[in-house]
């Protein structure tokens, strides 16, 4: 069982510090580091974008690399990505510049970068506010790490919980941001999650991968996928038990739920604060023949446009969720066995519109700050959810003016 702190709890063996490089605009904290001591394990997944940037190119190779990581440096307010041979360039100085600081290799260091696409690095910035950045470090400094990294985000997001692994008391706690151009598809948002439990290499690139699975991959706000998402799995090995070589075993699995259990937060509070959302939706689908059918209808009514706008004027205009689901692409689908709910409203049954639907009660529902979408496709047992919110006036608004 995990147990959630109300305060980022520290993790032994990793240390934040940030600082202002001005990479975008003055006088906003927009770089962090976070450095690691000898013996941490990394694992990350990250956008299948095929227009990657140039920090997921490079994590990615320097991932697979025999080198242990020892430092990430993320910065805000410019992507890297479109950017080409130039953009790659730039990244390895970055990782470079900080290597040299830290004595370790340039395959040591992990580069992220989120903001603008298209638009050169201004490296010369970032590698001066490097030694700031590393005389901040700290590592207590969560709670400034999480608003360094943040772009159009209007809070910082963390989460932290505490499990028991061995006899020994184990902390998890992460950050993330993203409000827009959300629908990570791992295999512009970042996460970092870090733990002091003793997990093998191995282990933990799959831990990565189911918790990711679970979290942040579930999540859209408008359907479309960063050149730049990145998550992030951290293991500092400082708690003392026995390592983790089997995440079936009792310890695996309370680690997974404490990483899964921070990883699910944070992506909800992405959802929450996705660019002008007012209303957190769950679109939950039971019935399915497999989870991957359960899957596509459920984000065939996320992505919706005309969904999610009706959510904000709160117009129970429910045929448009079945319009979706009917062109979720599930080729021998069955409308006659659909069942749509709005919490405890049942508003549809058997493909049609239940005799006892009211709209004023739908309406009632639609009202509500958190609303699950519950449909019931009866063609088997399985069922899985997404998590999205609904499209405002102020999401046009604020992607229109990004860079003004």
């Amino acid at each position: 069982m995990t147990r959630p702190s109300p305060v980022p709890l520290p993790i032994p063996g990793l240390r934040l510090g940030t600082a202002m490089a001005a990479i975008r605009k003055p006088n906003r904290r927009d770089l962090l580091v976070m450095l690691l001591d000898e013996g941490s394990a990394v694992a990350g997944v990250f956008t299948s974008n095929r227009f990657c940037a140039a920090p997921v190119q490079l994590c990615r190779t320097h991932l697979a690399s025999q080198h242990a990581p020892r430092a990430l440096v993320v910065n805000t307010g410019n992507a890297n990505a479109g950017t080409g041979d130039d953009g790659l360039a730039r990244a390895r100085r970055t990782c470079e510049a900080l290597a040299a600081r830290l004595a370790i290799m340039p395959e040591q260091v992990l580069p992220f970068s989120t903001g603008v696409i298209m638009e050169p690095l201004p490296v010369e910035r970032l590698v001066a506010a490097l030694p700031a950045a590393i005389a901040d470090a700290a590592e207590a400094h969560w709670p400034a790490a999480a608003e360094a990294i943040m772009t159009t985000d209007t809070v910082p997001k963390l989460a932290s919980v505490q499990t028991t692994i061995g006899g020994r008391t184990v902390n998890v706690t992460g950050i993330s941001k993203g409000a827009g151009m959300i629908r990570p598809d791992m295999a512009t948002m970042l996460g970092f999650v870090a733990t002091d439990a003793v997990v093998e290499p191995a282990v933990l690139d799959r831990l990565v991968r189911e918790s990711a699975d679970a979290s942040f991959n579930r999540i859209t706000i408008d359907g479309d996928t960063s050149t730049n998402d990145s998550f992030i799995l951290i293991a500092t090995g400082r708690a003392g038990h026995a390592p983790i070589r089997d995440l079936a075993s009792a310890e695996g699995r309370a680690l997974a739920q404490a990483v899964t259990d921070v990883s699910v937060q944070l992506a909800q509070a992405i959802v929450r604060d996705g660019e002008g959302a007012t209303k957190f939706i769950t679109v939950r689908v039971e019935g399915g023949r497999d989870e991957a059918e359960c899957r596509q209808v459920a984000y065939a009514v996320a992505h919706s446009p005309l969904v999610k706008t009706a959510f904000f004027a709160s117009d129970p205009n429910l045929g448009r969720i079945l319009a979706a689901v009917g062109y979720a692409g599930i080729g021998d689908l069955d409308p006659g066995l659909i069942d749509l709910f709005l919490d405890d409203v049942h508003v549809a049954r058997c493909g049609g519109r239940h005799p006892a639907y009211r709209e004023e009660d739908g309406q009632r529902v639609m009202k509500q700050r958190d609303i699950v979408v519950r449909i019931d496709l009866h063609r088997g047992p399985s069922a899985t959810e997404v998590w999205t919110c609904d499209l405002s006036l102020d999401y046009v608004r604020i992607n229109a003016d990004y860079r003004s």
